[in-house]
């Protein structure tokens, strides 16, 4: 093995490693999901079904961007060895651009606003290329699928733990103007002017700077000492030779074929299955707010559990278990609706309680997102360890610039579709039942795909 490898991490250097998705969960939890998408698609387009697809395509222009670059990044990452300089210089775009959403106020440019977020997604993609290619030299073989699960739960608390003080302390009512405790939004947020949703950037913002820290000080990074420029130049021309090598790597082949058909599925779910459900039942941020902690603390549970399963039974096995359950999950919350679910084979009639989730429609709907906060994380955590299994630390840049080509290469695709349908149908839900159709293909590609998808030499 070079020395590129480098030592195995210190327990001080993979907490610190970890605590990478801890710092970058808020944004996709906050942003992206449950507080200022929903706000986006509900509050500042002229309807639903327009801010639902201007949404899509910001996340399907993002995506494409992702899917050229990531694995040019890679390579060059392999040839600088370092990969702290890159997350440092990501981090940087990504924190600007969530700053700037606190402008995002009613009647704003959609144009604008989608922009900046999609140069976040962007830089919160690329960043996240780098951390992960630092995995395989810095744990044991064995150890892989378990510290990869306990890192994304590790993330998903962080991000819970946002929701639950944007809900508690900023998320004021419409109504009442105060939040689900009875307190006056902080700072004088004014819900009126959508300030308490406006704020989840600058605060997602804060947070990662803060907890990306521990990554920079302690997790230890490698480096050949080559120039930038040079870099480049010898990364570009190792992508074609990874290119055409992955073609000979047959399972490897297929694993990513799989991934990227599944992941375009899970990153459509994620970041339009709340805006969906504002949409669908008129929840408020309090109530969207509350259905992201409560798939928060089931993802949790599942990620811990997978990491269990992960050493037990295998990346492979965890990742088609989960897959299972987000197919059952979609098809459950694209046939609800007010007073029915299933597609009305199930009636569920009832007046509203009044209070949060009061009619039993909703509650079904609640049911059906337990099933996919137990499954989101491992599915993506699970296959991550796949991948790292599957390479070799020397090539892990290259490769893990591959696999993030592989989850974003038709990234675009799944939101681009919903967009479209749901704009030429005037039905966010017809809309979102494209989704279904990504877990089915990638589940069926992966059940032939061999474990690990290639044996690296070590």
């Amino acid at each position: 093995m070079s020395d590129l490898a480098g030592p195995r991490a210190s327990k001080r250097g993979i907490w610190g490693w970890m605590l990478f998705d801890w710092a970058a969960q808020p944004f996709f939890t906050v942003v992206t999901t449950f507080i200022f998408g929903p706000y986006f698609v509900s509050r500042m387009a002229s309807d639903p079904a327009a801010g639902q697809a201007a949404w899509g395509y910001g996340i399907a222009a993002a995506g494409f961007v992702i899917a050229i670059l990531s694995p040019v990044l890679g390579s060059i990452a392999d040839q600088t060895g370092a990969r702290k300089r890159w997350i440092a210089f990501f981090a940087a775009i990504k924190i600007v651009c969530l700053c700037l959403l606190w402008y995002a106020a009613p009647g704003s440019s959609l144009f604008l606003v989608v922009l900046l977020f999609s140069l976040a997604s962007v830089a919160a993609e690329f960043s996240t290329v780098f951390n992960d290619s630092m995995m395989p030299r810095l744990v044991s073989n064995e150890d892989i699928g378990r510290i990869s699960n306990v890192a994304w739960g590790l993330g998903y608390l962080g991000g819970m733990i946002v929701l639950i003080f944007v809900v508690a302390f900023m998320a004021g009512s419409p109504e009442t103007g105060r939040t689900i405790i009875g307190v006056s939004p902080i700072l004088g947020l004014d819900p009126a002017l959508g300030e308490d949703a406006r704020a989840t950037g600058p605060i997602s913002a804060l947070w990662y700077l803060v907890f990306i820290l521990p990554m920079f000080l302690f997790t230890p990074d490698t480096g050949t000492g080559r120039r930038i420029g040079t870099a480049v130049r010898d990364g570009m021309a190792e992508l074609g030779t990874t290119l055409t090598e992955v073609r000979r790597r047959a399972g490897l082949l297929r694993f990513l074929i799989a991934r990227m058909i599944y992941q375009d599925g899970v990153t459509a779910l994620l970041a339009l299955g709340g805006a969906f459900a504002a949409a669908m039942f008129g929840w408020s941020i309090t109530e969207i707010g509350i259905f992201g902690i409560i798939l928060n603390v089931v993802a949790i549970f599942g990620c811990l559990a997978a990491s269990r399963l992960d050493t037990a039974l295998g990346s492979k096995t965890v990742v088609l278990i989960t897959l299972v359950l987000l197919t059952i999950a979609t098809i459950g919350i694209v046939s609800t609706g007010p007073g029915y679910t299933l597609f009305g084979a199930w009636m569920m009639p009832g007046e509203d309680s009044g209070g949060l989730f009061g009619t039993p429609a909703e509650k079904a709907y609640i049911a059906f997102g337990l099933l996919i906060g137990i499954a989101f994380g491992p599915v993506q955590a699970s296959s991550r360890s796949y991948m790292a299994r599957s390479v070799s630390p020397e090539e892990a840049g290259r490769y893990f610039g591959i696999y993030a080509l592989a989850g974003r290469a038709t990234s675009f695709l799944a939101p681009f579709l919903v967009a479209t349908i749901t704009a030429l149908s005037g039905s966010p839900r017809l809309g979102m039942a494209v989704i279904i159709l990504f877990f089915l293909a990638g589940m069926l590609l992966l059940a032939s795909t061999p474990y690990p998808a290639h044996r690296p030499a070590r």
